[in-house]
């Protein structure tokens, strides 16, 4: 099988640092060639992935700070690479919504990885391309959606990028976007509760800016709380390697959270408030709790006792790159023998 991915031309794949999407596809590509499938990859000219690999814009260009132009660049970037994909791919899988508004133009299967959270007027979009295989990413996320051709495949990561840690250090982790629906005022206030030391690592995006220069920026005193900016893989596998444990207080509906696997992976567990995808990801007593408040946060952390050797066995199990990379595969066995069968009818 030759299988077309299509990332977004703004980050490349895999990120330097911010990039859970791009992550995401670099992992499913370097798998899916381990897998003995074909990957092509379409991103920008400063990925790195190993696989082949097409481009039409050489740069990445991030954070985005003229959002007209960025989506008339990512809707030229799509038109390029799926009619590209079209010659020479058995199947083409999208990662952004714009995406599928060309697969009536191509007679290939076609799907499409929901990375974001439920919104109403993108399943209204959704139902015009019921043709389209849709994976969710959480069972949560799936729940929401009611397109005809729709499953859940969790996300994987691949284990031998990160470093287990028997041995932890006094101190709480955050690492995600700074913004109010990820709750990184509420791990703060944790911090304070508790008297555990807090370090912060994540992109401030400039729709974010006063959120951090008001919220967050005066809390920050690089003792009690100290900010270390984004993490590339190396300072994750530092900061989350370290740590205690990690706090994910989201206020939203997480449609996945990939850094709690992450977390997880480093041995180190996850305390986060309950929301979308989290009772999937964080198996409550085993690989971290999942919490109600913030009071009940900081009763765990008085009595945290989950040993890493079982967190990171957790993660093995359930959320291996291997077990992604042969749903995918199975997906599009079954995808491109559908196509077969429509064709010869």
């Amino acid at each position: 099988m030759r299988i077309a991915l299509v990332a977004a031309p703004f980050i490349a794949v895999p990120p330097a640092e911010y990039g859970g999407t791009e992550l995401f596809v670099a992992q499913l590509a370097e798998g899916l060639r381990k897998g003995g499938v074909d990957p092509v990859v379409y991103s920008n000219g400063e990925s790195t992935v190993d696989t082949e690999r097409r481009s039409l814009y050489e740069h990445s260009v991030w954070p985005i700070k003229q959002p007209e132009r960025a989506w008339l660049r990512e809707l030229n970037h799509n038109s390029w690479a799926i009619q590209d994909a079209a010659r020479d791919c058995d199947l083409i899988h999208a990662q952004s919504p714009q995406a599928i508004a060309f697969s009536p133009f191509v007679d290939r299967p076609f799907a499409l990885t929901l990375h974001g959270p439920h919104e109403d007027h993108l399943s209204q979009y959704y139902a015009r391309y019921p043709e389209v295989q849709y994976v969710a990413i959480s069972d949560a996320q799936c729940k929401r959606e009611s397109m005809p051709r729709l499953r859940t495949i969790h996300h994987g990561i691949d284990l031998s990028l990160y470093r287990f840690v028997e041995q932890k250090q006094q101190y709480l982790s955050f690492i995600g976007r700074i913004a109010p629906i990820k709750g990184t005022h509420i791990a703060i206030e944790v911090a304070h509760r508790t008297g555990i030391p807090l370090k912060i690592a994540g992109e401030v995006q400039p729709v974010f800016r006063e959120y951090f220069e008001k919220k967050i920026r005066p809390r920050i005193d690089g003792h009690m709380v100290e900010y270390v900016g984004p993490a590339d893989l190396k300072a994750k596998n530092e900061l989350l390697g370290n740590s205690m444990a990690m706090l994910f207080p989201i206020q939203w509906s997480e449609p996945f959270g990939l850094v709690m696997v992450e977390a997880m992976a480093c041995g180190t567990p996850v305390l986060a408030l309950s929301g979308g995808s989290v009772e999937e990801v964080v198996r409550d007593g085993v690989s971290g709790h999942v919490c109600r408040s913030v009071r009940q946060i900081t009763n765990c952390l008085s009595s945290l006792n989950i040993k890493p050797a079982t967190v990171r066995a957790y993660v093995e199990e359930n959320f291996s790159i291997e077990k992604m990379v042969a749903n995918y595969i199975a997906l599009y066995k079954e995808m491109i023998a559908n196509k077969d069968h429509q064709r010869a009818a």
